[in-house]
């Protein structure tokens, strides 16, 4: 199996974050990453006890917790990065499959897809879903890459990730990934992903304001993209 690292962008999240860890199969992980972006609660204390390293990004957003991981890994000897929530709304053990595509089949980024799975009722929003959609569809439109779904829980080789020279520092950054895999022309795949009610409240669908911004984020990043094109 290849050298596999897990990233974890954590806010707030005391409450999970020691079920999330705990369920990653450490037979095929390194190293769990953990960055708290800045949390007013225990995450940090609860990460570091269940055995993360925890690194600190003061800036909020959840791609700049992202970059923070990535930079960490310079001159590692990395070979996958994993990237997972610290909601437990994720099954982490769920990774093993997507592994398998990437050190088995040759695949370059392999996407749990949500909509694809055995979701919980409930678990994930209908505005989420329509959110998928829309950007699945775009992006099919713009690259002709196929997506069902814009979720967290996603596994790339880590030359391609830095190949990506990601940039997005908010919630643009799961779809900028998805984007720049089509640009790069990947061998990707999505696979159905379990998923079920997280632990305290959503900080992006868990507020008409947060939605709102998302949805203007995760849109203007895609056209952004498209423009470029030419």
């Amino acid at each position: 199996m290849l050298n596999t690292v897990v990233i974890i962008p954590a806010f707030n999240e005391e409450k999970s974050m020691g079920k999330v860890i705990s369920d990653i199969p450490k037979e095929y992980v390194s190293e769990v990453i953990v960055v708290d972006n800045n949390s007013t609660d225990k995450t940090r204390e609860v990460a570091e006890s269940a055995g993360a390293t925890v690194l600190f990004e003061p800036q909020k957003g959840y791609g700049a917790a992202c970059l923070k991981g990535i930079a960490y890994l310079e001159n590692k000897k990395v070979e996958i990065v994993a990237f997972l929530d610290g909601d437990y709304s994720d099954y982490p053990e769920e990774i093993i499959p997507m592994l398998q595509l990437i050190s088995e089949e040759n695949y370059d980024f392999v996407l749990g897809s949500r909509r694809m799975g055995v979701r919980e009722k409930g678990a994930l929003p209908f505005q989420s879903q329509v959110g998928s959609i829309i950007a699945g569809f775009l992006i099919n439109l713009f690259w002709g890459y196929k997506f069902t779904d814009l979720g967290p829980f996603r596994v790339i080789r880590y030359n391609k990730l830095i190949d990506m020279k990601m940039e997005d520092t908010w919630f643009g950054w799961t779809v900028e990934m998805q984007i720049k895999a089509a640009i790069h022309k990947l061998k990707t795949k999505e696979i159905p992903v379990s998923y079920r009610k997280r632990i305290g409240k959503s900080k992006v669908t868990g507020t008409v304001k947060g939605t709102v911004m998302a949805s203007i984020i995760i849109l203007s990043t895609i056209f952004k993209y498209a423009l470029r094109r030419n």
